[in-house]
This record gives C-alpha cells, sequence and structure tokens, in this order.
C-alpha cells in the first residue's frame, strides 16, 4: 500500500522539521513557550497537513489541506525572519533553512498541480468512456 511516506514533499517537509528542532534547541530558555514553541508548530504542520491531506478522498480537501500546509510553511519562513533578527540564528543558518523552504514551497505547489491533472484527466477519461 502507498503512503505519504514516499511523497518527496513529505520527506523534505520532515526533513526542513528536523532541521527547525535542531536549530531551535539553541534558542534562549525564555522563548521555549514563545517562539520555540511557535516555529516547530508550524513546521510540525507542513508534513502532518501532507499527510492527513494524502488519505482525503476528494481533490477539493486534498488541496485544502496542501494549502494548510503552503500556509504554515509561510507561517515558519516569518518566525525565521524574527530569529534572525533577534540574532537567535547567523544569517548563514537563516539563509539554509529559507533555501528549504523555498525548495518544500515549490514541491507543495508542483504536488497540488500533480493532483489537479490527475483528477483532470481521470474526469476525462470517464466522460469519455459515456
Amino acid at each position: 500500500m502507498i503512503s505519504f511516506k514516499y511523497l518527496i514533499v513529505w520527506q523534505k517537509s520532515h526533513e526542513l522539521v528536523l532541521c527547525i528542532y535542531k536549530v531551535t534547541s539553541q534558542f534562549p530558555k525564555e522563548e521555549t513557550y514563545a517562539l520555540t514553541s511557535q516555529i516547530r508548530r508550524a513546521a510540525v504542520s507542513v508534513p502532518a497537513n501532507i499527510a492527513e491531506g494524502f488519505k482525503k478522498k476528494t481533490l477539493a480537501n486534498k488541496l485544502n489541506f496542501l494549502s494548510h500546509s503552503d500556509g504554515s510553511l509561510e507561517e515558519v519562513k516569518y518566525y525565521l525572519i524574527l530569529a534572525k533578527d533577534l540574532s537567535y540564528i547567523s544569517l548563514e543558518k537563516y539563509l539554509e533553512l529559507e533555501l528549504c523552504c523555498e525548495e518544500v514551497s515549490k514541491l507543495i505547489s508542483g504536488y497540488a498541480k500533480n493532483m489537479k491533472n490527475y483528477y483532470n484527466n481521470k474526469a476525462t477519461n470517464t466522460q469519455q468512456k459515456n
């Protein structure tokens, strides 16, 4: 049986989460329940929504979960800017994580486009058979 774990978009977003956890472990302790918690929550939401959307039956539901995933990714991008501006991460680390975010964003967009094409082709083939 196929699993969300085989999706490159999920794999890359999971890698991003691991990187976020690693970098936020160095944040000041007073940020534990503030920025650290917020960025981790947003980061985890990206692959979690991809995974949940994977099992949804309709295109609209699948795309809705990808939209949530993409929104959470934008939230992560902001928190990274904030972390950089507060000097919690270096410019180099920020640029590295920003690049990872951009890669995941492109993968989400590509996955959504592929799903739309698949469902459109499926509908066209069904109509042609009738």
